[in-house]
């Protein structure tokens, strides 16, 4: 199965509302892909930008249908798990932003159907009605906006159609994962109005034990529903509206014990925890590398609502020019159960500790935008972007302690913010096929905070300090922009060079623990990032092989660093210091056959710390000057395999295998050795068959056919030890799709 940017080359997004080129298909050529990457629609392969599709076939055929599970297929992106969906991030060429306080911006900026999602945590839900993702690797805030200074990632859903289809589609997989989906398209008014209209209803029962109820968990329920309605006013006019929801329900605990002693960097020291090792061994559970068992009194959840609607009109105003807006609301709810300790009995010198949260975030947005036509000397997109943001949680923590009374901390705290920018980004077509490309955006940032700690103790105890009080805010402008030279050597190949200037705004570590050292506001995150890239086809567009190389410098690098709270383990935001990522990228598709496509992505990422910022009082080494950023692995590669074949005028046979390989990943900015994810490889297949007279596909999916097992994030356990996320594929698992159309 092809994953990234050579598989777009054989998918058609339906939004394109254009029939496959099947000569092209039949001579084993690419097909055209259309992208949004610059705001308009462009060939993938004309963009100067290193852009990877993933498509919904794909999704389909991998079992996959968040971000977690797509980036699995992505080689430049990775994603940081969590049992919390707030907690959870994504990364591009090593760079991301760990953050649990809702005053600090992500690094790669998350886009659903035009609309910029404020929160990373909205960015985790079930994507449903899918038609492709694009991940734009390196800076891309002139057009996207100040928090995707690492990349973007732009998901689009299907757009309605006027022809009548209808579709459902039922899967099982082993450990009762189950995913019902269906919906339908169509005309409503003739020649004014046509929709969609889709529903989900998934769950799986997880694949880690709870001995201390004997209950299966790191499972999910899943319900939600998308709706899009295209109204054509008239010629000139067209004006879309989007509702979606979604309920999400995940099981996950907070990890699983695979050792109860922590190895120090850099002195390799072992610190062993003789009370956290007899507990677990009293309650059944054997830490290991290949652990899936955990002992919880507290059913780990995260609960999370998430949806909204937009308004996005397009009116063509004459001569070319197009006038787009965009109005939009989106609303996110979260409620979640944590384990902090791990444990389910009580003992003398570990303590039980319950946490408990609810988040409330809404936000609404404003884009107004306007695109001049294409071949003249100079092209452009410009607009006008606003978004105001509002965040409002409650967390709550409450400590026993055997023999020592109990203790309770409640923290209410919240964010508000309000961005402005303008921006602009076009070509200076200098001959047909030699341009330059200019792009800016000026923004400014209104942020401020308010928190309330109230605890039952005078002092620190386990994960709860004592109470504080405080508010701030501030008010910053900065810019971001890319200037580059694109030249078109053939029809079907073009070089580019890019440098862009990136920017993420100031921010505030606003947290449960929050205390006065965190009430100063960190410094705006900024890069500068240099790009070549070539995108070429040849040998009659049989062969597609993209590459880019790139240099990218942080400064004032924004991330999460371990903290103490009376031997409880927790994490704050602090201005790390300066970062660099730098390396090589590529996507080779090759189709030998008619129908046969052998393909190859790879990213070699050579992301590290160049000057480590120790904050005050680290309990861990800050000596980690040139070692490897979290969630960076030196290399990472997908080979796949695509086969379809016509067994006569009525079947369609299609066999697709992938195999993905990422080398040792450090999950920690401590650097510490046994919080590593060793090299492993995933292997996959698939095999559909499709009736076009019944309109049935039935496609048979094996993932992690060898059964390799790996932790998908690996940290310190909050009482000691360290503890592991257990993904979906952690071991051999398969199962069908079954797809009827109408």
């Amino acid at each position: 199965m092809v994953a990234g940017t050579a598989q777009a080359q054989l998918q058609t997004p339906a939004s394109k509302k254009t029939s496959p080129n099947h000569s092209a298909l039949e001579a084993g050529q690419a097909e055209d892909v259309t992208v949004s990457v610059r705001r308009r629609s462009e060939p993938l392969q004309k963009v100067p930008v290193a852009t990877s599709v993933y498509s919904a076939k794909q999704a389909t055929r991998d079992n996959v249908h968040d971000l977690q599970g797509i980036f699995e297929f992505i080689p430049s992106a990775n994603f940081r798990a969590n049992s919390s969906s707030k907690d959870r991030a994504t990364f591009v060429r090593g760079i991301g932003t760990i953050a649990t306080s809702p005053g600090v911006e992500p690094s790669v900026s998350t886009v659903l159907d035009g609309v910029v999602l404020a929160r990373p945590g909205q960015a985790t839900a079930d994507i449903l009605d899918l038609d492709h993702v694009e991940v734009m690797r390196g800076p891309q805030g002139t057009l996207f906006g100040k928090n995707a200074s690492a990349g973007a990632v732009n998901i689009v859903t299907r757009q309605p159609t006027a022809d009548f289809h209808a579709f459902a589609e039922a899967s099982y997989f082993s450990g009762n994962e189950y995913r019902l989906t269906g919906g339908a398209t169509g005309t409503l008014v003739p020649s004014k109005l046509v929709a969609n209209a889709s529903f989900l209803v998934g769950g799986f029962d997880g694949n880690v034990k709870n001995l201390a109820n004997s209950t299966t968990v790191n499972g999910y329920e899943h319900r939600g529903a998308r709706s899009k309605f295209l109204w054509t006013p008239d010629e000139e006019t067209q004006v879309t509206f989007g509702l979606d929801y979604m309920y999400q329900n995940d099981l996950v605990p907070t990890g699983v014990y695979t050792s109860t002693n922590q190895v120090a960097y850099p002195t390799g020291a072992v610190k062993t925890n003789p009370a956290l090792a007899s507990a677990l061994v009293g309650e059944g559970v054997t830490p290991s590398k290949n652990n899936t068992s955990v002992s919880n009194n507290t059913q780990s959840r995260s609960v999370d609502h998430t949806g909204g609607f937009s308004a996005t009109v397009d009116r063509e105003l004459g001569r070319g020019y197009k006038l787009t807006s965009i109005s939009a609301y989106r609303q996110w709810q979260n409620i979640q159960d944590q384990d902090y300790d791990g444990l389910s009995g009580v003992y003398a010198t570990l303590p039980e500790v319950r946490d408990h949260g609810k988040l409330n975030f809404w936000q609404a947005s404003q884009e107004v935008r306007i695109a001049s036509p294409r071949g003249h000397f100079f092209d452009y997109v410009a607009g006008f972007y606003y978004l105001h943001g509002v965040d409002r949680e409650v967390y709550s923590r409450t400590l026993s302690q055997n023999g020592q009374g109990t203790a309770y901390g409640q923290s209410h705290y919240g964010i508000t913010n309000n961005n402005y920018a303008v921006f602009a980004e076009g070509n200076l077509n200098f001959t047909k096929n030699f341009r330059a490309i200019l792009g800016l955006r000026l923004l400014r940032d209104d942020l401020g905070y308010d928190m309330s700690r109230r605890s039952t103790s005078a002092v620190a105890v386990t994960g709860i300090r004592p109470s504080y009080a405080s508010s701030g805010s501030t008010s910053q402008n900065g810019y971001v922009d890319r200037i580059g030279l694109q030249y078109d050597i053939k029809p079907d190949i073009h070089a580019y060079f890019t440098y862009s200037h990136g920017y993420k705004g100031p921010a505030y570590n606003t947290f449960f623990n929050m205390q006065a050292t965190d009430a100063q506001v960190l410094k705006p995150e900024q890069n500068n990032s240099f790009e070549l890239g070539l995108k070429s086809q040849f040998l009659h567009r049989r062969v597609t092989a993209n590459l880019a190389a790139f240099i990218e410098n942080f400064s004032n690098y924004q991330a999460n660093f371990l903290d103490n709270v009376a031997g409880g383990a927790v994490y704050r935001m602090i201005n790390a210091g300066s970062v660099s990522s730098k390396g090589v990228e590529g996507d080779v598709a090759v189709r030998t056959l008619p129908g046969l496509t052998l393909g190859g992505n790879f990213a070699y990422t050579y992301a590290v710390v160049d000057k480590f910022n120790c904050p005050a009082g680290a309990p861990a080494s800050c000596n980690v000057n040139g070692q490897p950023l979290p969630f960076a692995p030196r290399w990472k590669f997908v080979l796949n395999a695509d086969y379809t074949k016509s067994l006569n005028n009525r079947f369609t046979l299609s066999v697709d295998s992938d195999y993905t390989w990422q080398s040792r990943t450090q999950f920690a900015l401590t650097e510490t050795p046994d919080t590593v994810q060793k090299a492993y490889g995933i292997w996959n297949m698939s095999t559909t068959l499709q009736d076009k007279k019944l309109k049935i596909q039935l496609s048979l999916v094996m993932r992690n056919a060898i059964n390799t097992h790996y932790a998908s994030y690996m940290a310190y356990g909050a009482l000691g030890g360290v503890t592991s996320s257990i993904p979906r594929d952690y071991g051999r698992y398969g199962g069908f799709v079954l797809r009827k159309d109408f």
